[in-house]
């Protein structure tokens, strides 16, 4: 076997792979811009990447967005046990639901796209919403077992709760309204809350 040669095809899919993962870094930046028709060229020029080769690895844009919104949706998820183990409960569903933010903020930058992707069953809305719903679930448990967030609250309605948020307040400029939102969502969450309704 030419090593020299098999040295080469591992860099070469190397090199694809920190290529394929820089557009979708830099498309996922662009889609929470806020700015109006995001196009492909722009995209791959801020990559650094000819438009040949943000093709070769998407070859339309429905499947670069469907890659930008499983990235990221997978993040999210991810980064619920990443915030859990270096911080406290209370503070890493609070630095979640900012996560979240930046979720949404990236779905209404490619939404017109994406509709068609989730209409092609691609991607299923349920889906979405139950494994967040799940995650939220985790942060809500660790929560409740460490005493600072209330342990009668159902993550469905956490889940609603925040929906409804960035419905009203989820455009690029409104994230300092929607964080006063978030806070008071947090203060409703809170031990401390339902200690004072109780004792009420």
């Amino acid at each position: 076997m030419d090593m020299t040669t098999s040295t080469d095809s591992r860099t070469l899919r190397a090199d694809a792979e920190r290529n394929r993962q820089r557009l979708i870094k830099v498309a996922f930046r662009a889609f929470s811009s806020g700015a109006d028709n995001v196009t492909l060229e722009a995209i791959a020029s801020e990559a650094g990447v000819g438009i040949g080769t943000l093709y070769r690895h998407f070859p339309t844009r429905e499947a670069l967005v469907e890659a930008v919104y499983r990235n990221e949706l997978a993040r999210l998820r991810n980064s619920a046990d990443e915030l859990l183990a270096s911080r406290n409960p209370a503070v890493a569903l609070r630095t979640w639901m900012d996560r979240f933010a930046d979720y949404v903020a990236a779905k209404r930058g490619m939404a017109e796209t994406l509709r068609a992707v989730v209409a092609s069953w691609t991607i299923t809305s349920s889906a979405t919403r139950d494994g967040l719903t799940t995650t939220i679930q985790s942060l809500l448990d660790a929560g409740a077992a460490a005493g600072t967030v209330r342990n009668d609250v159902n993550a469905q309605d956490v889940f609603a709760s925040l929906t409804g948020i960035f419905l009203a307040a989820g455009a690029p400029g409104q994230r300092e309204q929607a964080g006063r939102m978030l806070d008071l969502l947090m203060d409703g969450l809170s031990a401390r809350a339902a200690r004072q309704v109780t004792s009420e």
